[in-house]
Parts: structure tokens; sequence; C-alpha cells
């Protein structure tokens, strides 16, 4: 009868410790490695306003991107802020709106030394950003396309080399080897095939982030990439990001569906005199709660939620994808394939949530051998 009751109490102590597992990973998952870089941007003009950060992130972080043109103009001010984040223990991302050749002229040779001088802390240049989210809504890049195939070709010129295609930023990088990084929330697929090396999904404005996901991780998986998310506004007034359980909950979906990168947007500055950018208390509680979250749950035990099934989507159909009026490379309005394709994606968001990706028709890519189902985007659902 002893050796009953203790089988049995061994049996609820399994209960116990593996049920919360279960739960929170699903059975079908796919084991990666432990490669995971979490942090917080920083958006202030002096080096001293960083510290403060810095100080209040390293305990559960790994990650600073200085987000701050105003430092990466400043060779004195960069130096400073890249300094106290590798001593600190932080790998980072510094972001410049373009790598000068005349106008900041240390801007090479810094690109040059800087792997010397920080070694593996140093990750890459974030280059810009939000290329095909200006484009949908602002016509960024080009204004006019014959097509849906040329609008695509003008936006990945565009991205590499610049409106008037004398922009050198991306080729200074690339000859130097610097990995180059950047954030959409939109025509992932371009972005990657425009030659960036890692593109953050940006997560908020109330969005499905299961859907920002799927187009980034697609885009990734596919063309051999890497990708991560950033947690940006909910609205573009005060307090700006959600709140700390909605980040909370956008960290861990990033972590579970294998993203490589997740960072915490932090620009302005509120409530005014917060050290801290617009990062509040609970929300530094969150970003603690969520570090300790990948330290119990690994990649390389629990692995990550596997996408096992894509869409793929009309070659060259850059449409924005928001909301069914949403327009095409910011130039047509959404076509009789656009309703189509949304209830697919929303299918799929209900039922699969991470557990789909979406990617585009393109000969130079082979998708099936990658995901167990492939659904073409006209196929009815039920």
């Amino acid at each position: 009868m002893m050796k009953l009751w203790g089988l049995f109490l061994v049996f609820l102590l399994v209960v116990v410790v593996f049920l919360p597992v279960l739960s929170l990973y699903m059975l079908d998952v796919k084991a990666e490695g432990d490669e995971f870089y979490f942090g917080v941007s920083f958006g202030g003009e002096s080096a001293e306003e960083a510290f403060p950060l810095i100080d209040k992130v390293k305990g559960y972080t790994n990650l600073f991107i200085v987000n701050s043109w105003g430092i990466a103009t400043n060779q004195t001010a960069l130096n400073l802020v890249c300094d106290y984040a590798a001593e600190s223990g932080l790998s980072f991302i510094v972001f410049f709106a373009f790598i000068s050749r005349t106008i900041f002229p240390w801007h090479q040779q810094w690109l040059d030394e800087a792997s010397q001088r920080w070694g593996d802390k140093f990750l890459g240049v974030y280059l810009n950003d939000e290329y095909g989210g200006k484009q949908i809504e602002k016509t960024e890049l080009f204004t006019n396309a014959s097509d849906y195939a040329d609008a695509a070709d003008r936006f990945v010129h565009g991205v590499k080399y610049g409106q008037n295609g004398t922009a050198t930023s991306m080729i200074d990088a690339k000859n130097k080897g610097v990995r180059l990084f950047t954030a959409d929330f939109v025509l992932y697929w371009w972005v990657y095939l425009a030659d960036y090396d890692v593109v953050f999904a940006e997560l908020g404005w109330n969005s499905s982030s299961s859907r920002q996901i799927a187009l980034c991780r697609g885009a990734a998986r596919v063309q051999g990439k890497d990708w991560g998310t950033i947690i940006t506004y909910e609205t573009d007034t005060p307090p700006y990001l959600g709140s700390a359980e909605k980040i909370y909950r956008y960290m861990v979906d990033s972590y579970r569906a294998g993203a490589k990168y997740v960072i915490v947007f932090n620009y302005p500055t509120y409530p005014e005199g917060n050290p801290y950018g617009i990062l509040s208390d609970a929300h530094f509680e969150a970003m603690s709660k969520f570090w300790q979250y990948t330290q119990s749950y690994p990649w390389s035990i629990y692995g990550t939620v596997t996408a096992d099934t894509v869409l793929v989507l009309p070659q060259d159909y850059g449409w924005g994808m928001r909301t069914p009026t949403d327009n095409i490379w910011g130039i047509w309005p959404a076509d009789d394939k656009a309703s189509q394709i949304l209830n697919n994606v929303q299918w799929f968001e209900s039922r699969r949530n991470l557990q789909f990706d979406i990617v585009y028709e393109d000969p130079q890519f082979d998708y099936s051998s990658l995901y167990s189902r492939v659904v073409s985007w006209n196929t009815t659902l039920s």
C-alpha cells in the first residue's frame, strides 16, 4: 500500500512540473539553438542618458539598441555608449540613417574597427527602417510602376541603392562584412530581397501579432535569413506602449515562434522627467518576467512552435494586408484577390495561431520542402 502511495505521489509531482510546460508549449515543436537576444532601444541624444537605462536592464537583457541618429553622428558619444553597454555585458546594434562617406567620414573607420574594439558584442548596424511602411503609406521610394512586378523591382532596387540609385550605405556595410538590421510592418519579403540580414517585425497598434510573425518568419525562413520582433506603440499618444501584460504576451509569442531577437521600442520620454524613456516600472517587471521565462524554457530543451503550414500569395503582390482596403505597393487599390487572401489569413490566425507562415510565389526559392502543408492563396478553406 505504501509503495502504491509513493508511486501516486511521484505521478502527481510529474504532473505538477510538466503540465504548465505543456500548456505553454504546443506539442508540435522544433528544437533550436539557444542564441537569443532580448533588449531595449534607446533614442536619447546624449551618452549620459543611456547609462541609467543600461544599468536598469542589464540584469535581465542581453541586447541594447543605440537607436539615436544624434548619437550615431557623434563619435565620442557613440563610443561611450557602446563601451558602457559592452562593459555591462550587453551586445549592441547601432542605428544609422545612412553610413556616411563625406558628411561623417569617421563612419567608415568606425565600422572597420568596431569588431576589433568590441568583439562579438557588436552585432551590426540598424540601417534605416520601415521602407515597406513608407512605401505603402507615402510612396516613399517610387510613385509609379507599370505593374506589380515592376513595382517589386523598383522597391528592392530603391531599398538597396536609394531613391535616386546613388546611395552607398548598403554597399559599404556589405563590403565591410557588417550585418544589417531593420524593422518594418509590411513588405518583409522584399526587404529581405534587398539584402537585409535581419528584419524586426513590428508588433503593436492592436494589430495581429500572429500575422506579422507569419509574414516575417516566412520570408526569413524561405530566404535563409534571421528574424526578430520589436514591440512598438499601441497608440501615437502617451503612454504610447501597451500595458505590461500586453507587451509580455508579444514577447512570449515572439520567443515561442522562434524569433532570434525581441526588442522593446523606447522613445520619446513619458512622463516628463522619466530617466528611462517611455518605460514604466510595470514594463520593466514584465521584461524581467519574460527573461526568466526564456531561462526556464530554453529552446534547446523545449524547442519552438513549428510553422508546418505555409500560405503562398501571388508573386510580387505587395499588398499591405492590414485592412481589406489597404493598398498595393502604395499605388493601386486592393484588387479582387485581396478579400480571398484576407479571409484565408484570418482563417489560419483563428485556427493555427503561430503554426503558419505566409510567403510569396517566387521561382528562385523552394518553399515546398520546408513545410508539410502548402496552401495557395485562392484555396477555399473550411
